[in-house]
């Protein structure tokens, strides 16, 4: 397993990559990084560019092979948040109604909190059906701020850039 960090607006990214695909990241506090070795693959540079890029504005859809390890329905729910274009967001029960089966709304909140992915797979497009921001594991503020940093690259019209 490879590692690296990235400094970002939200804390300290932790990415973890196999030589064919990233399969995990976590979000650190400065503090918890500190300890931290740091190892560049090629694909762990690809992905800090492109996390690099997305917080710049440069990047709406990330390009990576990505191996999250989960059981197969959190697999599947992984798969459909990966269908939320930039800048929008549905909510959990659109989330199990994309899924087939609307009564599995509590279990597809459960597997999009435990995305091992954060940001890339874009848990943080996920609300409330009153369009609350609820559920993130990273904090609140973080999920906040993912969205707001989205939504100015929307223009009004609908369209983007």
């Amino acid at each position: 397993m490879h590692t690296a960090l990235l400094h970002t607006d939200l804390g300290v990214a932790r990415l973890y990559a196999t030589d064919e695909a990233l399969v995990r990241m976590d979000i650190l506090d400065a503090a918890e990084e500190a300890a931290e070795v740091t190892e560049d693959t090629p694909l762990l540079a690809r992905a800090k560019d492109q996390l690099t890029r997305y917080f710049a504005g440069e990047l709406q859809a990330f390009d990576l092979p990505l191996a999250p390890a989960g059981t197969e329905f959190q697999r599947r729910v992984w798969a459909e948040l990966l269908k939320i274009p930039f800048g929008t967001t549905i909510s959990y029960h659109e989330l199990a109604v994309r899924l087939g089966d609307e009564k599995c709304i509590r279990a597809a909140a459960s597997a999009n909190g435990k995305n091992p992915i954060w940001l890339i797979i874009p848990c943080h497009r996920v609300i409330g059906a009153d369009g609350k921001l609820v559920g993130y594991a990273g904090g609140l503020w973080r999920k906040k701020k993912m969205l707001q940093h989205e939504m100015q690259f929307i223009r009004p019209e609908g369209t983007l850039f």
